[in-house]
């Protein structure tokens, strides 16, 4: 009779295991992420020290939501930019933040509301103090490894693999870390990257540098 009591109880605990798993399954978000900053993140040291004090107080970020949910609404499909400054290098983590976050005008309310939450949950200290939360169409174009995502009189930027991937062969010379912890980072060449100014700060534009990262997100 015990030994049918314990098959019983283990079939329940182990039912249970795998109902939490596929929950958990259904429920991790995860997609493709890309940030670009006022900085470059893979240099000479000369270089990355000139900038340190200067500049790299600004980023733009992008996510692109591929699966998962979020207190039981569904993400799949969502886009989301966030405009981040702050008052020194984003490398400071003591760095007063500000950003701005745009939602795709796509998504749903309840998917706005469960996004926000989300990066509000997961990043609060890459952002910092959200001022503003926006609705517009956010395009994020995503081949192989070249992205380009935009929002209109917004933010848009254009980044693209480095040639032959030196942020692995010399990773030494790759001086920060994504803002967002990302699977497969690489390191990428911004072609263009612009900021049109608004709750987040002052107008900001640059191009031709290693100042982007990329790579899969998940939480």
């Amino acid at each position: 009779m015990r030994k049918v009591l314990f098959i019983s109880l283990l079939a329940v605990a182990l039912a249970s295991a795998l109902a939490f798993s596929s929950q958990a399954a259904r429920t991790s978000v995860a997609g493709d992420y890309v940030e670009v900053r006022t900085a470059s993140v893979f240099a000479g040291a000369c270089h990355y020290n000139g900038e340190l004090m200067t500049t790299g107080r600004e980023a733009v970020l992008a996510w692109q939501i591929n699966s998962g949910a979020w207190q039981g609404t569904d993400l799949a499909g969502v886009r989301v930019l966030a405009v981040v400054s702050a008052d020194a290098n984003l490398a400071d983590a003591q760095a007063a933040r500000r950003a701005e976050v745009v939602v795709d005008s796509a998504a749903t309310e309840a998917q706005a509301t469960a996004v926000v939450a989300a990066l509000k949950s997961k990043y609060a200290d890459t952002l910092g103090h959200v001022i503003v939360v926006r609705r517009a169409p956010v395009r994020f174009a995503h081949e192989a490894e070249n992205y380009s995502i935009s929002v209109p009189n917004v933010a848009e930027l254009t980044v693209r693999a480095m040639p032959n991937h030196e942020c692995c062969r010399m990773p030494q010379l790759v001086w920060y870390t994504p803002l967002v912890p990302l699977a497969g980072r690489k390191v990428g060449l911004t072609l263009n990257a612009s900021y049109d100014g608004g709750a987040a700060g002052e107008r900001w534009q640059q191009a031709g540098q290693n100042s982007a990262f990329y790579g899969s997100f998940a939480f």
